[in-house]
């Protein structure tokens, strides 16, 4: 049969033109026989024989090289069966995508019937009216987006957490203005306002943060190329992509991205697609014109939107765009899960209710207490609107109003941390979550590796060299024929070229068209020495490209030495062949001996080297390329019709082996340090990948997510461990290896007992399919494992099974095949690289080398730390110092030591400008020498933390709070503390004789007393609070070890604001304040002195006695 001739599809550069004529006139292409078309009528087949062949192919073991994204709506029923969560609702949606890809049928018809479908034409392409109304009905060619519902969102930030009760008190406030108070109180309408300003400020700290995260999201997601070469009104024209339509005839070459799903209509023979954006995997797809499979999905004649081309060029249709588009399509599926709370977000909303509880409880008891006793006791001593006032009083005091501040800018300025180490988190509220994961879920090519091919190691037959020493020899003038033999092979038989725009860079830096395992050869070889001369004095004359059937690449040369005539037939030409050594070596009978420097024959020893050369790279994960060459006569004049077919016939025969390669896609260098900071940290590290096992396990070797000597466990371990599992007996084994294997631990998986094993586990996909529930008990033990050749769907499941036993699982991934597990994980983790629907489904994107993972790990739990430290300091007079001057009130009859103005202003100025220091604090000890916070029992506010706060720091604070209040009432008014207490309605005109107004200006002054001495208590508890064991003589934060400046930059601004809120002569006349005498500001100064040495004395029992009972309970 004729080898047809070289199609290159038109191209607006007359350039580009010059060159393919040029190429065609020296190259002809043959006719690769996996492209035969397997044709079928025109029309829309039949669903149900489509949905059942792509079931067969997905359960195929002979079509595991296609693992698309898609094969998750193939697998087997019976697989997703055991899966029980949404059974129901993933069965119909897999049932809807299969009906939608089963009823496409643009692959299985002819080219010329797909146009004539789509009513467009290949040379002409579509006309700019009829690609306008498209356009305008079918949306532009874009990704589709989940849509932010803002009147929802703007209903929480006002209305969510403790704003609902803050309502209340407005509400209240208001109602204590007017109708109730004749004439209207000024003060409780000014209340009403401030509180309505906190609530303001709570959800523009809440809608920022979400606005900024957003914001920082959209400038990286750019999925789409910025323009494609498209033909419209007869003409090829450059423009955006985001404007195709259905039926534009689309132009692609090597290096660009597919624009769109396209229904190749003619290619140049070699072109080839890099599918890893969707499998995950770097094995590149060929392309081809006819129907090579009855799947849309796996048929070679589409071209996916997103994936690359790597080799070749061609011309395409548009049969799908945007959401509509296999890739849309999966996005807007990984979109509509719907996210839950993070478990900071849980942790948060579990202490709203706690406190809100105790609000709603406090204030029911001021108010039975007023109705039952205090109204008939003393009737003239509190008002409805007085009660009313106390009871927003314990509101106000209960309520940490400045929490949700807090919490938002401590995640705010971790994350611009994070983003400072090259993390990108999405969702601020997922930082924390980092600190409890447990278990890590690792997708291996792209993001364990470099998804990079490279020349890993360089082989002879006899002898074997590393990369370097042959690069060092190949460099030398005298250097033996047989390595520049191998460098002239490297060279002459591949397909890439150097990038013309990094052509100028360092050959390492250079991007390179082409394949990856012709880049990687090609790397190796010009990095030995430039080829230019080499391929220009061996000019290229015939090739045969490679393709998954044949697995190997041929090309002819002539010589400058030789006869070039094609119509001489006696000319002898150079024949390089590469490929993989099992189709290979059966075709060789000499091999290019290093020790004799001679070709040897092909003997039995000489193949027991060569067995044993491929086996030692294939179990480092060496992906074995051997070169051949061997000189032949053509009986066929060259671009005769049976000159393709004479070549394949008698060239592919007595070869002699050059050399051997040894490629692999290496673990980036910081891989094994990262594991290692995981296991140190308390987390198991997983690999999940869809490679074969063999290659998983050798990459899991090298980074050391698979330690010891002694072989991994297979299913058939599982089931013995089952087996003695259920029957209760230990698995008795006469193998000394195996009891190794065997060695148990007993370790607790959430609240099941489970014997974890320290052996390691490798299982793939097939064996996945198999597992029971018992079974996942048992591998949900190990601490080592690897899951090969995996399917979306699996991966999704692996992330479910190790979630339902109370696992924090993270995923990291970023290929679109990972993006169902991504967004079901507790925290996703994605590449900047990879795909842009796994960036959108993930939660953190790593924008640089994979090890800031464990920073991101670091200041995950250093979050949960600070936000623990900022909290203790918030709750002792942001809560329980203000709520006893209530009670006091209320029960006792003292006169109300503190105003709700001024708790207000403690709680959301004071107190957070202080804690925004605790925001900065560094670690207090290597928080990735800890295990990972337990979420069901470590809890953000425990009971001892609520002891620290109220019962030490608090009580302390409001003991000495109290003191000072009543210590201003006896030196300035002259009233000792025992007339102040049950005095009730005796608080007014002539008591101690002085005036109404008087009495008032004391209680207020008093008031301003109690507020100024919480505030410079809290600076003792400032600096008490920042270490939990370590003495303030340890860790000051002015010294360098432990340094932050913010410290008495928040305790400057809370003094600040204390001065303004009580000498404004505004604030004084609207909410009662008043000016504080001098020596009641300095009095407190010896006060948080003496709590500081109160909890330097805490402290100090807990490091001399750590089992202690102090320690015991000891926050």
């Amino acid at each position: 049969m004729a080898g047809p001739d070289y199609y290159a599809p038109k191209d607006a550069d007359a350039d580009q033109d010059l060159e393919s004529d040029e190429k065609q006139a020296r190259i002809r292409f043959h006719d690769r026989s996996d492209d035969v078309a397997t044709q079928t009528g025109p029309g829309r087949r039949k669903r149900r024989m489509s949905r059942d062949s792509i079931r067969r192919r997905s359960m195929s073991a002979a079509n595991t090289g296609i693992p698309l994204e898609f094969r998750t709506l193939s697998i087997g029923l019976s697989e997703s069966k055991q899966i029980s969560h949404d059974d129901d609702k993933k069965e119909k949606l897999k049932s809807e995508e299969l009906d939608y890809f089963a009823g496409l049928n643009f692959h299985s018809l002819a080219p010329d019937q797909v146009l004539k479908t789509l009513n467009t034409s290949e040379k002409h392409g579509l006309d700019a009216t009829t690609a306008a109304a498209s356009l305008e009905r079918d949306g532009t060619n874009t990704l589709p987006k989940v849509r932010d519902q803002y009147w929802r969102k703007i209903f929480w930030y006002i209305f969510g957490g403790f704003c609902s009760v803050l309502w209340f008190g407005v509400i209240v406030f208001f109602l204590c203005w007017q109708p109730l108070s004749s004439p209207p109180s000024i003060p409780n309408l000014a209340m009403a306002i401030m509180v309505i300003i906190v609530i303001l400020l709570q959800a523009s700290f809440s809608a920022f943060q979400d606005w900024s995260t957003r914001r920082v999201m959209n400038s990286i997601l750019d999925l789409l190329p910025a323009e494609a070469m498209v033909v419209r009104d007869g003409q090829p024209k450059k423009m955006p992509a985001t404007e195709l339509v259905v039926g534009d005839i689309v132009q692609i070459s090597i290096g660009n991205k597919v624009p769109a799903d396209l229904r190749l209509l003619g290619t140049s023979g070699d072109v080839r697609f890099d599918r890893s954006v969707l499998t995950g995997e770097p094995d590149e797809i060929e392309g081809a014109v006819n129907c090579t499979n009855d799947s849309f999905l796996e048929s070679r004649n589409i071209a996916l939107m997103g994936t690359l081309v790597t080799n070749g060029n061609g011309t395409g249709v548009v049969v799908l765009t945007g959401s509509n588009s296999v890739m849309g399509r999966i996005a807007k599926a990984t979109s509509a899960i719907k996210a839950k709370p993070t478990l900071i977000q849980q942790e948060i909303s579990r202490f709203i209710r706690i406190i809100v509880c105790l609000t709603v409880c406090l204030a029911l008891l001021i108010l039975l207490a007023w109705v039952g006793w205090v109204r008939i006791k003393h009737p003239g001593y509190m008002t409805v609107v007085a009660m009313l006032n106390n009871v927003m009083g314990t509101i106000v005091a209960f309520i940490p109003e400045g929490l949700p501040i807090g919490v938002a800018l401590t995640l705010m300025m971790v994350a611009n941390r994070m983003k400072a180490a090259n993390i990108l988190p999405k969702g601020l509220a997922t930082v924390e979550t980092l600190g409890c994961v447990n278990v890590l879920c690792s997708d291996k090519t792209g993001t364990l590796t470099e998804n990079k091919m490279v020349v890993s190691s360089t082989s002879f037959v006899d002898k074997q060299y590393s990369v370097e020493e042959t690069l060092d020899i190949m460099r030398r003038p005298d250097a033996p024929e047989i390595f520049s033999e191998y460098h002239k092979a490297a060279l002459l038989c591949n397909d890439s070229v150097f990038d013309p725009l990094t052509i100028n860079l360092p050959i390492a830096a250079r991007e390179i068209h082409g394949n990856a395992t012709d880049a990687a050869v090609f790397r190796f070889a010009e990095t030995a020495k430039s080829g230019e001369t080499l391929r220009d004095s061996n000019p290229r004359v015939f090739q045969i490209p490679f393709n998954s059937k044949n697995k190997w690449m041929l090309t002819m040369h002539s010589s400058n030495n030789g006869n070039q005539s094609t119509e001489v037939k006696i000319t002898e030409y150079v024949v390089y062949v590469k490929g993989a050594p099992d189709v290979l070596l059966p075709k060789c009978s000499t091999y290019l001996s290093v020790d004799t420097n001679k070709v040897e024959p092909l003997d039995g020893k000489s193949k027991e080297l060569f067995s044993a050369l491929q086996e030692r790279l294939a179990q480092k994960a060496e992906r074995v390329i051997i070169l051949c060459q061997r000189l032949y006569t053509p009986k066929e004049v060259l671009g005769s019709n049976y000159f393709g077919d004479e070549i394949t016939r008698e060239c592919l025969q007595d070869l002699t082996i050059i050399g051997v390669f040894g490629i692999m896609d290496p673990p980036r260098p910081e891989t094994a340090h990262t594991v290692e900071c995981c296991r140190r940290a308390g987390i198991r590290f997983f690999m999940v990948t869809g490679d074969f096992g063999t290659t998983a396990v050798a990459v899991a070797r090298q980074v050391g997510i698979i330690t010891g000597e002694v072989e991994p466990h297979q299913y058939e371990d599982i089931v013995k461990i089952r087996n003695s599992k259920i029957t209760g007996d230990l698995v008795k084994l006469d193998d000394k290896p195996e009891k190794k294997r065997f060695w148990k631990s007993k370790v607790s998986v959430g609240n099941l007992p489970l014997d974890a094993f320290q052996g390691s586990l490798v299982l793939d996909g097939t064996s996945l399919s198999k597992l029971t529930a018992e079974d996942w008990e048992v591998v949900c033990g190990y601490r080592e494992i690897v899951f090969a050749r995996t399917t979306p769907e699996q991966k999704l499941r692996i992330v479910n099974e190790f979630k339902n036993r109370e696992n924090v699982v993270a995923v990291t991934g970023d290929g679109v095949n990972d993006a169902p597990a991504l967004r079901a994980a507790h925290v996703g983790v994605a590449v900047v690289s990879g795909s842009d629907v796994a960036i959108e489904a993930a939660d953190l994107v790593l924008l640089d080398k994979f090890d800031s993972i464990v920073d991101a790990v670091r200041l995950g739990r250093l979050v949960f730390q600070n936000l623990q430290k900022m909290i203790s300091y918030l709750l002792p007079a942001g809560s329980w110092s203000e709520v006893w001057p209530v009670l006091l009130n209320v029960f006792v009859g003292v006169p109300l030591p503190l105003s709700s103005f001024l708790m207000i202003i403690i709680c959301v100025f004071t107190d957070v400008f202080s804690s925004m220091a605790l925001i900065m604090e560094q670690e207090e000890f290597d928080l990735l020498s800890l295990p990972p916070r337990n979420h069901k029992r470590d809890h953000l506010i425990n009971l001892k933390i609520y002891a620290q706060s109220y019962l030490f720091i608090g009580v302390m604070e409001t003991v000495m709070a109290h003191a000072m209040f009543f210590l201003y009432m006896y030196q300035e008014a002259g009233i000792p503390m025992r007339s102040l207490l049950k005095l009730f309605e005796g608080y007014t005109e002539g008591f101690y004789g002085y005036t109404q107004a008087e009495l008032t200006h004391f209680n207020n002054v008093g008031q301003c007393v109690y507020f100024v001495t919480l505030v410079i208590l809290q600076w003792g508890n400032l600096l008490s609070i920042r270490n939990k064991r370590l003495s303030i003589t340890q860790a000051d934060p002015i010294r360098k070890a432990h340094r932050n400046l913010w410290i008495p930059c928040g305790a400057l601004v809370a003094f600040c604001i204390a001065i303004f809120v009580t000498e404004t002569p505004a604030i004084q006349d609207v909410f009662g304040t008043a000016a504080v005498p001098i020596k009641h500001w300095l009095i407190p100064l010896g006060l948080a002195t003496a709590l500081i040495t109160m909890d330097e004395i805490r402290k100090l029992l807990v490091r001399l006695f750590p089992k202690g009972p102090v320690a015991r309970i000891a926050w």
